[in-house]
């Protein structure tokens, strides 16, 4: 018997039809949720990424901006047009795309952004109020995967869950989020000593490592919830994911398939919270 797929473009279309209803109450009450994307340089990968952002804001009738920076911009100049966002009452969310050129701290541009506008929900304070349990604005990728399990209807609580991958970004506000909902969880990553061991204990198993078809069947304990954020490409420029999902497929009860999966949920988050954003300044 094969897994159950858990499709992260049919969750995003949901969403999208209640994102737009939320969209259209603010417009009554006069307020049109903001959005602006700073880019710097000409990174391919970032210029498509932020195009699908400023295709699906736009179709949900967002004030979407995008504002195009030189790769020689200074810090300094970055930080003045972040400030000049941070102060505009008509934007209710501010990414910034990375990577960022070598002159500039990414860490200090990401610090710099006032927290309430912070959609990515990587500044210290939004990290902070997560690790408490008081989460305001969550990292993206991790949220859209919660809303992937509560939609699949796939019980947390007193569950065992192995997050692979310790990153700011997925792995260690994953392993929050889980914690918050009352799972018992392991955090693995590369230097984990009998990892496949580790992750078949596993009844949600969270796999971001960034290595394309690491994880195999002998790493899933039979009937868990797979969940695969890795993007890589194999040897044919084909998108794959961190997990062989052919065989993981016949142990796994349910796995989000790469590309399709985990992937337009992020999007879909960062959209959701601009929605809240702009709500919470009536």
């Amino acid at each position: 018997m094969s897994a159950i797929m858990m499709s992260g473009k049919e969750l995003a279309a949901e969403m999208n039809e209640e994102m737009q209803a939320m969209v259209e109450e603010l417009k009554m009450k006069g307020v049109i949720p903001g959005l602006v994307v700073l880019l710097v340089g000409e990174d391919p990968a970032s210029q498509t990424y932020v195009r699908n952002k400023e295709k699906r804001a736009q179709a949900l009738g967002f004030h979407s901006v995008i504002e195009r920076y030189s790769d020689t911009i200074s810090e300094e100049q970055l930080l003045n047009e972040l400030d000049r966002f941070n102060q505009d009452p008509m934007i209710h969310g501010i990414l910034v795309q990375l990577p960022l050129p070598k002159q500039i701290d990414s860490e200090k541009i990401l610090n710099a952004i006032d927290s309430k506008k912070d959609i990515d929900g990587f500044h210290p304070i939004n990290m902070g109020k997560l690790l408490i349990g008081k989460p305001d604005k969550i990292a993206c990728t991790p949220y859209g995967i919660m809303k992937l399990l509560e939609r699949h209807q796939i019980e947390i609580a007193g569950k065992t869950a192995v997050v692979i991958g310790r990153s700011n970004i997925v792995g260690k506000p994953m392993a929050q989020l889980l914690l918050m909902n009352d799972a018992t969880v392991t955090m693995a990553h590369s230097k984990t000593k009998n990892l496949a061991a580790i992750a078949r204990t596993a009844d949600i198993l969270v796999v971001a490592i960034g290595r394309g078809h690491f994880v195999t069947k002998d790493f899933i304990k039979p009937g868990a919830a797979v969940i695969d954020v890795g993007m890589n490409r194999d040897q044919n420029g084909k998108l794959i994911g961190d997990v062989k999902a052919d065989e993981v497929s016949e142990v796994a009860g349910y796995l989000t398939p790469v590309p399709g999966g985990v992937g337009p949920m992020t999007i879909t988050m960062l959209l959701y919270q601009t929605i809240i954003s702009a709500q919470k300044t009536i």
